[in-house]
């Protein structure tokens, strides 16, 4: 046995001989479960592919049916979690269509964030142009370390800060970027960027030994704790900026003041942070009044310039209408939303004076998760400042190895081919048309809500996608009541009930989605609830947790989505309100 070649072992058709030996054996059968070094007709590999997503997409249901994959009904509280503590490994190989069975058994339950009911949050789904070029990355496995592993798949990350570096107002010639695993990941990268550049290069040898501060609205999302607890730098060094409750977005007087103070007790900035579209109500700080501040305010002697980054990961987008034609109008959306869009775009330009920007392409880029785009406007002093040693085992072969200064080092190219997909698919007219829908559509929301005495949309001014809305019982002024608790102080306990109200309407209507029920004919919509989405008038510094305004939160996020969508919406809110008050829990 141990005399025969390789090549003895198969018969001319491929099949193992009776006394080959077992790993050999085993080894044609595993060979069943990869693609073919060779061109095959028909595609083995597409057949089962193409199997495996017409048996997930059959978990769909018919038109006017429920959102949730798969027939329930599924459990309000969630999969058995604890049942995955039992599984083991099989001592035997299992068949390659019984895996793939079992892994399209895990998709139900899970919501089609394609359906027309689906509004809970910034979960949009992704368009095919990206999913398959993400797809096509999982067959040949290109690795954005360096070019020798990935040859022109790296064009696709090359080509994609180049197209973005124009949309911001760089120059493309002097900016770059690169892909990375998330928004939290742009916010790190930038980070610990601004960290080097501050600190000096030498704080990558000998740490973080420096209370620098980072500057950031209160409105920044929750991932500036993460970023500065895992770069080193610590969360207590946050300094949380007050929002202006007019403008929804850095109080820039307040900002003044605490970098002022920071100027003379000789305290370091490491970065400021503009949030530019936070998730529910689309704060937009003021970018060029920061880097005035910035330049007022220099760090003390021995550190580098406090760093200016915009967390864009929900606003990066609207750069797509810096092309628009306004007075024509071409895409002849309605005035309120054309006003919208033209704030909105004018505020977010204003990221040409950052020195990074993080864009989430898995947001408003409708890619598969994950995938986002950290851009710098100097590349060149990002590599100087990040590169480290290479690795005796690779070699640099082509004029791109990103691995020198990634914190990933190895990278899927689907990140890259995935947002380059969408670029090249959407172009300006595609991110306008899917941007402007979506304020249109939320546009009629609020409409319908504004005839609802009951009912009260409690971010009107507010151009992002999100509808935040308070219900009553139907015997109270809606608009009436919310500008008390608003206000008033002595209105507190009002407010505290009627925050109770939302969250138990919020509550109820997920059991709801989750048992399958239908109200009036109509299957549930999915939607949620924001805790958090301003603080009342009194409570600017947000001290008091129970001063603040809860809201129930519409996200229309898929281009299904319509009227008739919106007037579900309302319905079935009605219809959860009604069951909470007649169970007593108002």
């Amino acid at each position: 046995m141990t005399d025969l070649k390789f090549k003895n072992f198969l018969s001319k058709d491929g099949i193992a001989h009776v006394d080959a030996p077992q790993w050999f054996k085993k080894r044609i059968d595993i060979r069943k479960a990869f693609p073919l070094p060779y061109r095959e007709t028909p595609d083995t590999l597409a057949a089962i592919v193409s199997d495996a997503i017409t048996k997930v997409d059959n978990l769909k249901h018919q038109k006017g049916g429920p959102s949730l994959l798969g027939d329930g009904p599924f459990d309000p509280r969630g999969p058995r979690y604890q049942e995955a503590q039992k599984a083991q490994l099989a001592p035997h190989m299992q068949g390659l269509a019984e895996t793939i069975d079992q892994s399209v058994a895990l998709f139900k339950g899970l919501s089609n964030w394609n359906h027309p009911l689906v509004m809970p949050n910034v979960i949009p789904p992704a368009n095919i142009a990206s999913m398959t070029a993400a797809m096509l990355t999982e067959v040949f496995s290109p690795n954005i370390i360096e070019g020798e592993y990935s040859w022109n798949v790296e064009l696709a990350e090359l080509e994609s800060t180049a197209m973005l570096a124009r949309l911001l107002g760089w120059d493309p010639g002097i900016a770059g970027g690169l892909y990375t695993f998330g928004g939290s990941g742009c916010y790190f990268y930038g980070l610990k960027y601004a960290l080097t550049r501050v600190l000096g290069k030498e704080s990558r040898l000998t740490g973080i030994r420096t209370d620098g501060k980072v500057l950031v609205s209160q409105q920044g999302h929750y991932c500036k704790m993460n970023s500065t607890d895992w770069t080193g730098l610590g969360m207590n060094n946050i300094i949380n900026i007050e929002t202006d409750p007019d403008a929804n977005c850095m109080d820039i007087e307040c900002l003044e003041e605490v970098m002022e103070e920071l100027n003379k007790a000789g305290t370091p900035i490491i970065s400021i942070i503009c949030t530019m579209g936070s998730t529910d109500a689309f704060a937009v700080d003021p970018v060029k009044k920061v880097r005035e501040l910035i330049e007022k305010y220099p760090n003390p002697p021995g550190f580098g310039r406090p760093f200016l980054y915009c967390d864009a990961v929900i606003g990066w987008a609207w750069l797509c209408f810096k092309s628009y034609d306004f007075e024509e109008n071409p895409m002849q959306f309605r005035p309120q939303v054309l006003d919208a869009i033209k704030t909105n775009m004018e505020a977010i330009k204003q990221m040409e004076y950052a020195d990074a920007v993080g864009c989430d392409f898995h947001k408003v880029g409708w890619s598969p998760y994950n995938c986002s785009l950290f851009m710098v406007k100097d590349i060149g002093e990002y590599q100087r400042l990040m590169s480290r040693p290479g690795s005796d085992y690779l070699q640099e072969r082509t004029s791109y190895n990103p691995g020198n200064y990634t914190l990933e080092v190895s990278r899927s190219g689907a990140y890259a081919m995935a947002g380059w997909a969408t670029l090249k698919y959407f172009g300006h007219e595609g991110f306008q048309a899917v941007l402007g829908g979506i304020l249109e559509v939320q546009q009629e929301l609020r409409e319908r809500i504004q005839q609802e005495a009951d009912m009260v949309c409690v971010n009107p001014d507010d151009n992002g996608f999100v509808t935040l809305f308070r219900i009553y019982p139907s015997d109270v002024n809606a608009s009436v009541q919310y500008a008390k608790e608003l206000s008033w102080s002595d209105c507190q306990d009002e407010l505290m009930k009627h925050n109770r109200l939302q969250e138990k309407v919020a509550d109820t209507l997920w059991d709801w989605y989750k048992e399958g029920r239908v109200i009036d004919g109509c299957h549930l919509t999915y939607t949620s609830l924001s805790t958090g989405f301003r603080p009342t008038e009194y409570n600017r510094d947000e001290s008091d947790p129970d001063a603040m305004i809860y809201g129930l939160k519409s996200f229309p996020m898929n281009v299904f989505i319509d009227a008739d969508s919106m007037d579900t919406l309302v319905k079935v809110v009605k219809a959860a309100r009604d069951e909470v008050i007649k169970e007593g829990w108002l």
